[in-house]
């Protein structure tokens, strides 16, 4: 089990979903039970039903920044640039710890404020920033060489190892409001855009989650993408709490194993956070026997990180680099919402060190079978 090869499986390229369906909570549910080795269909709007009263789903709130950027080199030579990680600082009362409605104030109010606040926040006016980032170009820039780009932003290369780059930003007026106008969201390879997006499918908004609030992730925590406004009030009228946790997915969870021990391979640290009222939430419920599911790997990873040997879950941010496959001991959660994951990736690892290797392989091949869309605009699968 610890063999790259045994986390391989074909699938055809027509099951890579190049667009989200067009109602969030429509995407197909397969649900896995790990006891009964149990294997049933749903769409994802059946959720609330599959859950009960009391059961805490953790959420991650990052928010997908437009860290694409389409620059020209001094030569006039044209360069891409991918941000791959945001430099900002997250202030303690800015993190969403709870999305639950407090009694006589409905979700979505609460969902209206955090987008509110998200907006209300700029990273910073007028300076420099230093990012790590991808570059694609004709030629490789040299240290030293600057790069222009819309709305006068101008970056300058410090250096490069490994093939990524250290590249200073120049600008003028609010970074975050500069991104958003002239940056694009940066989809991940496999869905082809070349230039234009499909009928019916806003990228801006169809790659983020209703609930994103913290700018710094370059690629979305995709299971979150399945929920609708609707569908977070239906948790909510069922009794059902939905809490918040912070980790801004990084470019490194994306990243190729290219070892045959997959033991050997290293995960690149990614920023998160969990204030004292998450942690509190989760603990609480821990402690009360109700069940904790996290949507998403990226929250599986921060709750896992942040918990002690007990599964007691401690408040705080920090920069998180566990590697969880199979053999791993899972402290903190009972059921996991998560799409379906590439060829020897660390999150098909992942969600097989919670299911069962095998199980998740034939899981895998009953959603070829039948169809199902795969990757980040792809289906779900509630996993107990």
């Amino acid at each position: 089990m610890y063999l790259l090869s045994d986390y391989d499986y074909t699938l055809p390229m027509e099951l890579i979903a190049q667009a989200p369906v067009r109602r969030r909570d429509q995407a197909h549910l397969m649900l896995l039970e790990r006891e009964r080795q149990k294997i049933s269909h749903h769409t994802f709007a059946d959720l609330a039903g599959l859950l009960h009263p009391g059961d805490l789903l953790v959420v991650n709130n990052t928010r997908v920044i437009r860290g694409r950027l389409a620059g020209t080199k001094e030569t006039g030579g044209k360069v891409e640039v991918l941000l791959l990680h945001y430099p900002g600082k997250i202030r303690e009362e800015q993190i969403v710890t709870s999305l639950r409605a407090p009694s006589g104030k409905p979700l979505q109010q609460m969902m209206a404020q955090a987008e509110k606040n998200s907006e209300a926040r700029p990273l910073r006016s007028t300076g420099n920033l230093v990012f790590e980032c991808l570059v694609k170009a004709s030629k490789a820039p040299r240290a030293g060489s600057k790069i222009h780009f819309a709305g006068g932003l101008q970056g300058t290369v410090l250096g490069a190892a490994d093939g990524i780059y250290t590249m200073a930003f120049k600008f003028s007026g609010d970074f975050d409001a500069l991104l958003d106008r002239i940056g694009q969201v940066p989809l991940p390879p496999y869905i082809k855009r070349n230039g234009h997006q499909p009928p019916d499918c806003n990228d801006g908004q169809a790659y983020q989650t209703v609930y994103a609030e913290k700018n710094g992730a370059v690629a979305a925590p995709t299971a979150g993408l399945h929920f609708s406004r609707q569908l977070l009030n239906q948790l909510n009228d069922r009794g059902i709490e939905v809490i918040a946790v912070t980790l801004h997915v990084g470019y490194g969870t994306f990243l190729p194993v290219r070892v045959t021990d997959i033991r050997q391979h290293k995960i690149h640290p990614e920023t998160y956070e969990l204030t004292n009222r998450a942690a509190s939430a989760i603990n609480e419920a821990k402690e009360a026997g109700r069940r904790i599911i996290a949507v998403g790997t990226t929250t599986v990873r921060a709750l896992e990180y942040a918990a002690d040997t007990t599964g007691c879950v401690r408040p705080g941010s920090g920069r998180c680099d566990l590697f969880i496959y199979p053999g791993f001991r899972y402290k903190v959660i009972h059921g996991l919402i998560t799409n379906f994951h590439l060829p020897k990736s660390t999150l098909l690892m992942l969600v097989s060190a919670f299911a069962g290797r095998q199980f998740i392989l034939d899981a895998y091949e009953e959603a070829i079978r039948r169809k199902y869309r795969f990757y980040s605009y792809g289906d779900a699968m509630l996993i107990w």
